[in-house]
Order: C-alpha cells, then sequence, then structure tokens
C-alpha cells in the first residue's frame, strides 16, 4: 500500500521506519546526484546523503515540513556541500576545491576567487546590512530557522521577519553582483528537480 508524501511525513513524526525508508526512496537519488554535481566524488556524494538523512530521523518530530520534505532536504543537502567545501579548503585536498571553481567558472582569471576571499565578502556584506536583517538571514540560511522560528527567537512578526530576509538578501546580491554563482549556491532554496 503507497502512502502519498503528506501521510509518510506523518508517520515519520510518530517514528516509522518504512516511511523513513520510502521518503529515502523517493528522495535519495535526486540527493545523490545534486551533491555529485559538486562534490564530483561518488563517496563524498554518498556520506551527504547519508548524513541528511540521519540528520532528517534525528530531528523527525520537530519537522515543520506537512506537504513535502523536498525543499527541507535540499536545503539540508546545501549545508552539508558548504560544510564539506569549507573543510576542504583547509585540507590538502584543497586541489579539488580548485578543479571544481575552474569547471564552474571558466579559464577567465577574473571570476576566479579562492573560497575564503568568498566567505570574507559574505561576512563583510553581511557587516554593512541593519542588525535585524544580519540576524534574520544568519537564522534562516546558516541555521535552516524556519520564518516562524526566527520570529520568535528575535521577537519580530512572521511578515517582518519575511520582509527583512527579502530585503537583505536583495542588497547581498547587489553588493556580490561579481560572485552571483556562488552566492546562488549558498541561497539555493526550493524548486531543485
Amino acid at each position: 500500500m503507497e502512502f502519498s508524501e503528506k501521510e509518510l511525513i506523518k508517520q515519520l513524526k510518530n517514528g516509522s521506519i518504512r516511511a523513513f525508508d520510502d521518503i529515502y526512496d523517493m528522495y535519495g537519488r535526486r540527493l545523490y546526484a545534486f551533491s555529485l554535481q559538486y562534490t564530483k566524488v561518488k563517496e563524498d556524494a554518498e556520506e551527504i546523503v547519508q548524513d541528511v538523512f540521519v540528520q532528517l530521523w534525528n530531528s523527525r518530530a520537530t519537522i515543520k515540513q506537512e506537504e513535502t520534505l523536498r525543499s527541507l532536504l535540499f536545503i539540508m543537502v546545501k549545508h552539508h556541500l558548504i560544510n564539506a567545501f569549507r573543510a576542504r579548503v583547509n585540507s590538502p585536498v584543497y586541489e579539488d576545491y580548485v578543479e571544481y571553481q575552474d569547471k564552474l567558472l571558466g579559464d577567465d582569471p577574473h571570476h576566479l576567487i579562492e573560497y575564503e576571499e568568498f566567505l570574507d565578502q559574505i561576512e563583510k556584506a553581511l557587516s554593512k546590512l541593519p542588525v535585524t536583517q544580519q540576524n534574520v538571514i544568519k537564522l534562516s540560511k546558516f541555521k535552516q530557522m524556519s520564518t516562524s522560528e526566527i520570529a520568535l527567537e528575535l521577537s519580530l512578526s512572521e511578515q517582518t521577519v519575511r520582509n527583512q530576509l527579502s530585503i537583505g538578501l536583495k542588497t547581498l546580491h547587489e553588493v556580490l553582483k561579481d560572485v552571483v554563482l556562488l552566492l546562488w549556491m549558498l541561497f539555493f532554496i526550493n524548486n531543485v528537480f
């Protein structure tokens, strides 16, 4: 008997291993393919997918999504990819990252930047935003908090959180327009497949 994703989410929240397996079957391959695009290493992509599903299982009781887990799972993968790239920058396999950048951005040295420099640019751009926008963006994009969680945390209305996030991201986009492709990867949301 097949269940809708909505029903699978409900069962997952109640601790159903069967629902977890069905959700894995539903998304595992797509998440792997997405990860592989960026890691270029099968084992790394597999590890990221495994980590995401372990995280999903461990946080199943607090899942806010009711209709679909697609956005949540791809956001989780995105954060794991970012962490993997940060780790690579400080590891002996940094050359893999440089090769990745070369393939991603082409041969134009004007557009090739070091990942640490990119992170510095993000931090500098964030520091120029009003404090509320900084906090909202950090909680939303780096800590994966929902609008309602951020509103509660910062004692703001949900609409204010949405407005501040939108304005802040537009400002960041403008400030970092020379590295839009990497910014896109960092803030990638929804509509993946």
